[in-house]
């Protein structure tokens, strides 16, 4: 067997893995975020372990099998961000998250007095920074709150912090390194980035890098009488959530495309080389076995159909299989949905691909009197799938098939309208926790049982369900798109002239 944790936002999830990589078993908790200003995201630190540990020994109960029968354990969580710990170990305060907003000001503030921040952080990392980002959010703590800095032997993300108290060895992988923001060719920190930053003097605090598919330590003694672990089990360094994500589908070819419909909606293409181009406009996402992933994300995934339920059809949310009935009322309007058409923009980030504007909204274009419930509710679905082939086409168009996963992927009906709009097959992988697999992938490779993350993939993948697109539908579709292309430009166009 093989392990593997998956840190989320709100979400702790653990499963295992046979020696062919199917999902044995899986355990889950979920975390409230703390309390915090307007922007801010931050997590109890020590309750985040707690849970963990839950979830480890909820998992081993519910597999009933011998914890000397896990071969290697494999950790991911969510990216970057900050968790400052003391020269005794403890977090200094709570940890801070990825879609932490609080560096918005000196963010602004630097990029007025150095106009060239934003494309040169894009020139090394090939993404555009977030604003909770470990070096922006590194940055707000030296003027803040330079006493936790000062304190600080260690500055952590949510995975790494999850593998030190299992481990004891302090690491970070490439994924992490890049995104920081670091570099995507040299897999690592970069020093020019904390210098645009203005944090020199705080890079001895991050934690030295190394590949994802190799080992940092093992289970401690301490922590295996925690979690019910074995000490001594193997444990790899693992990847970020959303390489992860990518190496559970199954997906490590150059010119293969995987679509994660989740919370987000996160689109990308493997490449085997780092990829600059569109200039100043998406993500670049380190893949351990020397890989990147070029990215596109609609900020508002699978949040779009939860609004659609709770607001245009509660009697449908207050049923039985709200989601499924939500799929066979959009199937009673046509391909197309009438000439409705809806911008997924349902963030209050706004969209960040194919274009940056964080006030952008979304909404419906084109409905007319004779519109019913069905065909609004079919363009919702539509309108995500329109963003999934814009986000395609900005980085180049799909080659083969996508690969889906995420929990838009349970739907027969989405998954073959996805299809049916990019005019690329649909892949949805058999599983249901991708990201766990990945870092479970990870230590498989680590302790020598495949000799690559290619071969891993390939011996462990399996198919579920493959959707054809259909040429007798295009048409319908490739107007809607015209019509998604044309609403959105519009509803920007209105912003900029506000603005002006």
């Amino acid at each position: 067997m093989y392990l593997g944790i998956d840190i989320g936002t709100s979400v702790i999830k653990a499963a295992l893995f046979d020696e062919n990589g199917q999902q044995q078993a899986e355990a889950s908790e979920r975390m409230s975020l703390l309390d915090a200003p307007l922007g801010w995201s931050e997590l109890d630190g020590e309750a985040t372990w707690e849970t963990a540990v839950r979830v480890i020994g909820d998992l081993l109960a519910a597999a009933a099998i011998d914890p000397t029968s896990i071969r290697g354990i494999g950790i991911t969580g969510v990216m970057v961000g900050v968790w400052a710990l003391d020269e005794h170990d403890r977090l200094l305060r709570p940890p801070i998250l990825w879609n932490d907003a609080r560096a918005q000001d000196l963010v602004a503030r630097l990029q007025r007095q150095k106009p060239e921040l934003i494309s040169s952080v894009f020139s090394h990392s090939g993404s555009v920074m977030q604003l909770g980002c470990t070096l922006p959010v590194i940055a707000w703590l030296a003027e803040n709150e330079p006493d936790v800095l000062a304190k600080a032997r260690h500055i952590l993300t949510a995975k790494d912090f999850i593998r030190y108290r299992l481990t004891g060895a302090v690491a970070t992988d490439e994924s992490e390194a890049a995104m920081a923001p670091g570099s995507a060719v040299t897999r690592d920190f970069h020093p020019d980035q904390a210098a645009l930053l203005g944090i020199e003097d705080h890079v001895h605090l991050l934690s030295p890098v190394a590949r994802g598919e190799t080992l940092a330590g093992a289970v401690t003694e301490k922590a295996a009488a925690a979690t019910g672990l074995a000490a001594g089990t193997p444990v790899a360094i693992g990847t970020g959530d959303t390489s992860a994500c990518v190496l559970g589908a199954g997906a490590h070819r150059p010119g293969q495309a995987v679509s994660v419909l989740g919370t987000t909606c996160l689109n990308g293409v493997i490449f085997d080389r780092a990829v600059y181009e569109p200039r100043d406009l998406g993500l670049l996402f380190i893949v351990p076995g020397n890989r990147w992933m070029k990215s596109m994300v609609n900020v508002a995934g699978t949040t779009v159909l939860d609004w659609c339920l709770e607001t245009l059809c509660p009697d449908l949310a207050a049923g039985e299989a709200p989601y499924e009935a939500l799929g066979a009322l959009a199937a009673q309007s046509p391909p197309g949905a009438n000439g409705v058409c809806f911008i997924p923009y349902l963030s209050a980030a706004g969209v960040i691909a194919p274009r940056i504007e964080p006030r952008a909204r979304a909404g419906f274009h084109g409905l007319a009197p004779h519109h019913r419930r069905a065909d609004m509710v079919r363009a919702v679905y539509e309108g995500l799938a329109y963003a999934i082939r814009d986000c395609f086409e900005a980085i180049g168009g799909v080659e083969t098939s996508i690969r889906l996963v995420g929990g838009g992927a349970r739907s027969p009906f989405w998954s073959q309208l996805i299809a049916d709009v990019t005019g690329a097959p649909v892949e949805v992988p058999e599983g249901t926790q991708f990201g766990a697999k990945g870092a479970a992938l990870c230590a498989a490779v680590a302790i020598g049982d495949f000799a690559t993350l290619d071969e891993a993939c390939e011996a462990t993948f399996r198919l579920k369900a493959h959707y054809d697109p259909s040429d007798i539908v295009k048409p319908a579709y490739d107007a809607g798109f015209a019509r998604f292309q044309a609403g959105s430009e519009a509803a920007l166009g209105v912003l900029r002239a506000v603005a002006g």
